[in-house]
């Protein structure tokens, strides 16, 4: 009787239901990631663990790669620093920002797992580079706000600045199997700050 409440007085017919799908679906994934890694992952494991049907996670992620690029966002969410005046103090606030989301439970497996379905066989480039664009992409616009204010160099390589920003605290976790920490970004922003400062 409780699904019935509210049908006269329900606001966007669908959408809590959607967001309740979208919510349990990418919290099913994380938790069966972190539990057992990516091999434990198939669409039936998480449609079970999320009590969705199949249909309804093909309707919002058609590949598995989308179904993991969605967790990972999910957990890292977008960010927007806004201007402090001087490019090292944002660059700070921003790798802050994912250093914390990268402590999260299960988020080291995620992204490994990010990472792995970009090399697969039938990986989409296109929607990859999508989200590692929406990743960097508050990096390069500090960057490019460095620029514009003129406390970053104009002939400096944004492209690669970018890219190390992002490489570092990912390849600490990943990689070295270790969380980032403050003393991690405080390196970061001393050698990217030192490479593009004006």
């Amino acid at each position: 009787m409780a699904d019935d409440q509210g049908q006269g007085t329900r606001r966007g017919p669908g959408r809590p239901r959607q967001e309740h799908v979208t919510r349990a679906v990418l919290d099913a994934v994380v938790e069966l990631v972190a539990e057992s890694g990516m091999a434990a992952l198939t669409m039936d494991s998480v449609a079970a663990r999320a009590g969705v049907s199949k249909p309804a996670m093909y309707r919002r992620w058609p590949t598995k790669q989308d179904l993991v690029i969605a967790a990972a966002e999910s957990r890292i969410g977008p960010l927007s620093v806004p201007d402090m005046g001087d490019f090292r103090a944002e660059l700070r606030a921003v790798l802050t920002a994912r250093m914390t989301a990268y402590r999260q439970p299960g988020i080291a497996r995620l992204l490994a797992g990010v990472i792995g379905a970009a090399a697969e066989q039938d990986m989409v480039p296109e929607g990859y580079g999508a989200y590692t664009a929406r990743v960097t992409s508050e990096t390069r616009h500090v960057l490019e706000r460095g620029v514009t204010r003129g406390d970053v160099r104009p002939d400096a390589d944004l492209s690669t600045a970018t890219t190390l920003v992002a490489s570092s605290l990912l390849f600490r976790l990943v990689a070295e199997q270790r969380l980032p920490d403050e003393a991690l970004v405080d390196s970061v922003v001393d050698l990217v700050g030192r490479a593009v400062a004006s």
